[in-house]
């Protein structure tokens, strides 16, 4: 049996953190040894540093209660021994940038759940699935870092990773518009019910910066690497509305579409039906067995009966008709802390794993 990969987790006091610490116990590839967060939680058990915060539904690992909680500024510290870290902090921007390029240079590959270096040129944002391909840029940032192991690798907005995957086995007939409203959890604003009570019979239609990420990652995604950087994709062209509803997990995108080439109802069906991507030929511990199911009931997905298809790393797609101003529209649906953030941050660095770049 080969050896687990010790792994830390940055920022594990927050909503997504717990999400690591629940995705990493009993996994194959990867054992946790460090628990790291601000300086507030630092010297502290874990328990003690969450200070009856735990957010998840499931008690929270007895062992990991009584982890110490390092101070995740302190990079060398907490970067000793480590073979991975999985990133998760609530902090400005530039700040973020700074901690993880200190990880990388450290290093420790460096597996983000944060946006500050979604738009770093040489930095891939991965949706496995989808584009894998991107992991090849990671040599052009190991030789800007100047390492031989520690690189950057991140994920894409919870807001996209409904329809975008939806949308790219269908790019083959030339996307051309889209349109999409999201209806997003709660949970993705880190929040529960009990600490967001301004949520119970409200909706929100404003989430800042989420429909900014909405309209440009996928084209991020669908780029190209090209002279050691990701060239964004040129089309389609996407306007997008996001709207905070009362749920508590689960991201659901109302979609509308239009081709160059319009298909036929069933080749859309069908795409859907066959796509399958590294992780499900790999067989990851953390991939869907089917990555995208369409659900035939009209009333279907509903958000508390399918964000959790496959463990939460499925997506489910419904009503798909046509429009009288476009070619198509559907409804999509994924979890957005687990396919969202954490369970692909965790697909993610089991692609690299298989991939070697963990090596």
């Amino acid at each position: 049996m080969e050896r687990k990969l010790r792994a830390g987790i940055i920022g594990a006091t927050g909503m997504v953190g717990q999400r690591f610490i629940l995705l990493l116990q009993g996994h194959p590839y990867f054992e946790l040894v460090r628990l790291a967060a601000s300086s507030r939680s630092a010297g502290k058990t874990y328990e003690e540093a969450l200070g009856g915060r735990w957010k998840m539904k499931v008690e929270m690992p007895a062992d990991v209660a009584k982890m110490h909680v390092y101070d995740a500024a302190d990079v060398e510290t907490v970067a000793e021994g480590l073979d991975i870290v999985f990133c998760a902090v609530d902090m400005p921007k530039d700040e973020i940038k700074k901690l993880e390029e200190a990880y990388a240079k450290a290093e420790v590959p460096v597996m983000s759940n944060n946006s500050a270096n979604r738009w770093t040129e040489d930095v891939p944002m991965i949706v496995p699935e989808v584009n894998d391909s991107h992991l090849a840029v990671i040599e052009a940032q190991r030789a800007r870092l100047g390492t031989k192991k520690g690189f950057i690798a991140v994920k894409p907005n919870c807001s996209i990773q409904s329809y975008v995957p939806a949308l790219t086995p269908l790019m083959e007939y030339g996307v051309k518009e889209v349109v999409v409203t999201t209806y997003q959890a709660i949970s993705g604003a880190g929040k529960t019910f009990k600490d967001w009570p301004e949520m119970n019979d409200n909706v929100i239609p404003y989430i800042g910066g989420e429909e900014e990420k909405s309209e440009k990652e996928p084209l991020r995604v669908w780029g190209t690497v090209e002279n050691g950087v990701i060239v964004p994709a040129k089309a389609p062209l996407i306007t997008s509305q996001c709207i905070r509803v009362p749920v508590s997990d689960g991201h659901l995108a109302a979609v509308f579409v239009n081709f160059e080439k319009k298909p036929e109802r069933e080749a859309i069906l069908e795409a859907w039906k066959n796509f399958k991507g590294e992780p499900q030929k790999l067989g990851l511990p953390s991939a869907p067995e089917q990555f995208i199911t369409y659900m035939e009931e009209d009333n279907r997905p509903q958000t508390g009966l399918d964000r959790d298809i496959y463990g939460g790393m499925g997506v489910t797609v419904g009503r798909l008709r046509e429009d009288t101003m476009f070619d198509y529209k559907f409804v999509a649906l994924s979890h957005n802390t687990l396919r969202g953030a954490a369970g692909g941050a965790m697909l993610t660095a089991e692609l690299l794993y298989k991939k070697g770049w963990l090596d």
